[in-house]
């Protein structure tokens, strides 16, 4: 899984001053994708049917291919919006999952060379250095990272009161363009918080389990923790270390913001 991150990695980075060039298409209303997502992705398959050719895959851009006890779940390029206009948030994103958790992660940061690692039960690596969650308690000066995605707008209501609540005690909340990194960041305590919904199991799956083994909780915004992976689905997802996730995910559901993906 590294080296087919890496691969991909190197793909991407070889097209960073060939942006101008690229075929960019959309696939739904502001949601764009390139020949890069297409042929970073096709590197990564590549290199994970020649090691394990018995495993499903769930693609990002391919779909769902084959079946099996385990499936590589893939994000080639999570954070295309920002590789398309040049701004230096992006990555590759891959998980193995058995029964709908995952088991073993990696997301690589191309252009930091930050590769992020987790295998259950074994905790999560940042370059070898192992990762431990932040400690902070509640939201009182709480940094958070969340998102926007198009296919949530129809809530964007609800979520703009989620944020007005929210910004009554943390320091900030950010939008980075990229779920996976912002889990990431979560791990390594960059963050200490992350909220999204409408995010998919190619977005996620390998960040969970680092926030995971890294001591920190994922949840839905019920306070759900098992079965967020679903083949294709959208779903909501908290995280955070134990005490700010909860914090978190409480002010959610007192905002409204919960009560609206039940309608």
């Amino acid at each position: 899984m590294v080296k087919a991150a890496r691969a991909a990695g190197n793909l991407i980075l070889r097209h960073v001053g060939k942006l101008d060039a690229l075929n960019v298409f959309e696939k739904s209303k502001q949601d764009y994708a390139s020949e890069v997502d297409a042929s970073a992705e096709a590197e990564i398959i590549r290199e994970l049917r020649r090691a394990f050719p018995e495993y499903g895959i769930l693609a990002e851009e391919s779909g769902a291919m084959g079946k099996g006890r385990y499936t590589f779940v893939i994000d080639p390029l999570d954070g295309t919006s920002n590789f398309l206009r040049g701004f230096p948030h992006f990555c590759v994103s891959i998980a193995v999952v058995e029964n709908g958790e995952p088991i073993h992660g990696v997301i690589f940061d191309p252009l930091r060379n930050e590769l992020f690692t987790a295998s259950r039960g074994s905790g999560a690596l940042l370059n070898d250095k192992k990762l431990r969650i932040g400690e902070r308690k509640d939201l009182k000066g709480a940094m958070l990272v969340t998102g926007f995605p198009p296919r949530e707008r129809a809530r964007l209501a609800p979520q703009l009161a989620a944020i007005e609540a929210l910004l009554a005690e943390a320091e900030d909340v950010r939008r980075t363009g990229s779920a996976a990194l912002d889990l990431a960041y979560v791990a390594c305590g960059r963050v200490d918080g992350y909220f999204e919904a409408g995010v998919k199991p190619w977005d996620i799956a390998a960040g969970m389990l680092i926030v995971r083994e890294a001591g920190g909780r994922v949840c839905d915004f019920l306070g759900r923790s098992e079965r967020l992976l679903t083949t294709g689905a959208s779903t909501q997802i908290v995280a955070g270390n134990l005490k700010l996730s909860d914090a978190l995910q409480k002010s959610l559901t007192a905002s409204g913001y919960t009560a609206a993906f039940s309608v």
